[in-house]
């Protein structure tokens, strides 16, 4: 009966490593798991580890010139949103059957579709045969992996129930994708609705408008006030059009580079929050966020502090994560949470009052988790609601300056029929 040699975690998310007399690796895997352990890696012993397969192909030793050459032409690393989803299913799915953590990473890497996240796996399993945890080798890549996927699983991995914390690291992504596409319905009809606006406006006023002035010189009488703004509103952007390209693309930029900074991004979150018609559906999507992140990591058993820390950072607004840092200090001098976000403006009373409840009662995650399904419920509904708000509401303000412009082009034709008529 051969001998194989083990490293795993347990319960307590320390790495242990010892030697089992088996059958098979099935049945090692099968004794580590009744143990409550994590499987990382299994090989029997006086097994060597395996050379990069690049290496090993061309002969040449690890870490020379041609693999540092080949390294210096992988690509960059990187991953997409379904791709990490799909990731963490697949991983869970293998961990909870009892296939070692290295082996599942080694397989997943294997059926990547994207280069980059082939890179980042890759780089991920070389850290894990290392000795290094999980968790530890995936915040190396905060732009793949967020602060609550890294959270998440430093959590599973000291509860050693790194299988539930990755269908709940799915679940989450899911839904939050799910909410950012409800958000992406919302502002695409209206933005691609303002620029077509926007754009026949401005070809009417440049391109067609001024034309008419040879016209109007040529009827020698006295043009209507729309007539006469319309028209030199519209020669002077005829003339000055590169200035008014130029003054536009400067304001988009200053604003750009306003924004970026920390006073600058508090008054766009500010405004984005109290904006007419927007602002309700942008808080009610914030308000989902915190919840659902909230939730998820105090499920997952990250501490509260911790979790509050987390939810700040990622929460998107400014003002939102300076009401949860706020709160989070007053938790860790022993007062409750619901409390100070009843102070504050963001948090609706019954968002709270919840809150306030699921403290008293022990069930936190469970009330945030409500919190989160009724806004996501509501931001779905709001959605739909604006589609059917401001389709007429464009439909109006493109006739308005279509029609206005229109109207002033032919004023001075009625007005010199006028004239004819009354001759």
């Amino acid at each position: 009966m051969p001998n194989f040699r083990y490293t795993a975690k347990n319960p307590t998310g320390q790495t242990v490593s010892g030697t089992l007399f088996a059958k098979d690796q099935a049945e090692v895997i099968g004794e580590l798991r009744r143990k409550n352990l994590v499987v990382l890696k299994i090989k029997k012993a006086g097994e060597g580890d395996r050379r990069p397969a690049a290496a090993a192909a061309a002969g040449a030793p690890r870490g020379s010139f041609f693999s540092l050459s080949l390294k210096g032409r992988r690509a960059r690393p990187g991953a997409k949103k379904d791709e990490l989803v799909l990731f963490a299913r697949q991983l869970a799915t293998m961990i909870s059957a009892g296939v070692p953590l290295l082996e599942s990473l080694e397989i997943l890497k294997e059926q990547a579709e994207s280069a980059g996240f082939k890179v980042v796996l890759d780089d991920v399993i070389g850290e894990i045969r290392g000795g290094k945890d999980l968790s530890q080798c995936l915040e190396k890549y905060p732009r793949v992996f967020s602060n609550v996927f890294v959270s998440m699983i430093r959590a599973g991995e000291a509860s050693g129930q790194l299988d539930e914390i990755l269908q709940r690291v799915a679940d989450y992504m899911e839904a939050t994708a799910k909410l950012k596409r409800d958000i992406k319905a919302a502002m695409t009809y209206p933005v691609i609705s303002l620029v077509l606006v926007l754009g026949i406006t401005a070809f009417l006023m440049i391109g067609i408008v001024p034309k008419f002035k040879e016209v109007f010189d040529s009827l020698e009488i006295t043009l209507p006030k729309l007539t006469s703004y319309v028209m030199n509103t519209s020669l002077w952007c005829s003339d000055n059009w590169h200035i008014l390209a130029g003054a536009i693309t400067g304001l988009v930029m200053i604003l750009g580079f306003y924004k970026r900074t920390r006073p600058g991004r508090r008054q766009f979150d500010k405004l984005k929050l109290s904006v007419p018609i927007f602002g309700p559906l942008f808080r009610k999507v914030a308000l989902s966020r915190f919840s659902r992140t909230f939730a998820t990591l105090i499920k997952s058993g990250v501490p509260i502090l911790g979790a509050l820390e987390i939810v700040a950072e990622t929460s998107g607004n400014v003002i939102i994560s300076d009401v949860v840092s706020a709160a989070r200090e007053n938790v860790r001098q022993g007062d409750t949470l619901s409390e100070p976000l009843s102070k504050s403006t963001v948090f609706p009373p019954m968002v709270t009052r919840m809150i306030g409840i699921g403290e008293k009662s022990g069930s936190l995650e469970t009330l945030l988790e409500k919190i989160s399904q009724f806004y996501d419920e509501q931001v779905s509904a709001e959605v739909k609601s604006l589609t059917s708000l401001i389709e007429p509401l464009l439909i109006g303000v493109m006739g308005f300056l279509v029609g206005g412009i229109v109207l002033a082009v032919f004023l001075p034709i009625f007005e010199l029929q006028k004239k004819l008529a009354s001759r």
